[in-house]
């Protein structure tokens, strides 16, 4: 898929929804009870892929809403600092909170998250915080699901695809499917499937792709065919262990395993699958090579201690290509 429409925009890339902080345990191989240290990140899907972006070369924005204290400033100041432009993002003034996610590592195998999204600022974006101007100088628009879990964020992200078509840049939708943010699937699958169905690319696991489905062990091809009958033009879907297969309208299939790492942790790899993935179709190197570099990208951070500041750069990712051809 060509993505090298409107190079004259000044931005390669923005992305709407949560940034949150991430808190990763310091200490490995032990149950969060017994966790005593943490170390701060700046987090969440759609910031993390706007940072893997910036730091892979292109132009990247970020909208967004944020609390009006220090992990709010911290959030800004860290993703300005890696190049991210955050002019789309929204100080929020009725004292909302930051998302937290505090990370337990028992294992490499054996890793979770525990959540407070509770009134978090990212989920009050309001629809009159979408700046058009700001939209129209982007080439893509990257959304991510779980900005569409509650109101008035849903909106304004709706309100943000709607300008998005209108101005001829393209949307990205990461499914980013977060259980503990919805209602219930039934709803999950509503939203997931007005968005899908508005997208020019799509990119998500299969089980995401089944929840948005209403169902269980879908088919890729009913999804691809259903895709292709609205605005997609390229369909990813990721199968784990299995690696992730690329689908374009024209009747492509693509086709990547995996990376073998040192897993330290298991989230973080999605955010750098994107992040890669949209990187090399931007820098005209293919669909097939663009799977390749996300997968590799998503090892590199699941063998490191954060999701952001691990967001690789181009030649590292290149470098564990070529090791493992």
């Amino acid at each position: 898929m060509d993505l090298n429409t409107h190079k004259e925009r000044k931005f390669d890339i923005i992305a709407i929804g949560r940034a949150c902080i991430d808190l990763n345990a310091v200490e490995y191989n032990r149950p969060m009870e017994e966790t005593m240290t943490f170390s701060k990140y700046v987090g969440g899907s759609p910031a993390n892929i706007a940072i893997g972006a910036s730091k892979l070369g292109l132009c990247a924005g970020f909208i967004g809403k944020i609390p009006d204290d220090q992990h709010g400033r911290f959030i800004e100041g860290y993703m300005k600092q890696v190049g991210v432009n955050t002019d789309g993002m929204v100080v929020d003034t009725e004292g909302h909170k930051v998302g937290l996610a505090f990370t337990e590592i028992k294992s490499p195998d054996e890793c979770s998250i525990l959540m407070y999204r509770d009134n978090v600022a990212d989920l009050y974006l309001q629809p009159n915080e979408i700046d058009e101007a700001y939209l129209s100088s982007a080439r893509l628009l990257l959304v991510s699901g779980t900005a569409l879990a509650k109101s008035p964020s849903r909106e304004a992200v709706l309100k943000a695809i709607q300008l998005a078509r209108k101005n001829d840049c393209l949307v990205a939708f990461e499914l980013d499917y977060r259980p503990y943010t919805w209602v219930s699937e039934e709803e999950t699958a509503i939203y997931y499937s007005l968005v899908a169905e508005q997208a020019d690319i799509v990119i998500g696991t299969r089980d995401e792709y089944d929840v948005m489905e209403g169902s269980s062990g879908g088919a890729n091809e009913v999804t691809t065919r259903h895709l292709f009958s609205h605005n997609a033009k390229l369909v990813v879907i990721k199968h784990g262990a299995s690696g992730s297969n690329a689908y374009t309208k024209a009747g492509e299939v693509f086709r990547a395993g995996v990376y073998k790492t040192n897993v330290l942790k298991t989230f973080g790899a999605g955010d750098s699958y994107a992040s890669a993935f949209l990187y090399a179709l931007f820098t005209n190197k293919g669909v097939e090579t663009a799977l390749k570099y996300g997968s590799a990208s998503a090892s590199i951070v699941i063998s490191k201690h954060s999701s952001s500041d691990a967001m690789p750069t181009s030649h590292e990712i290149e470098a564990l290509i070529e090791a493992q051809k």
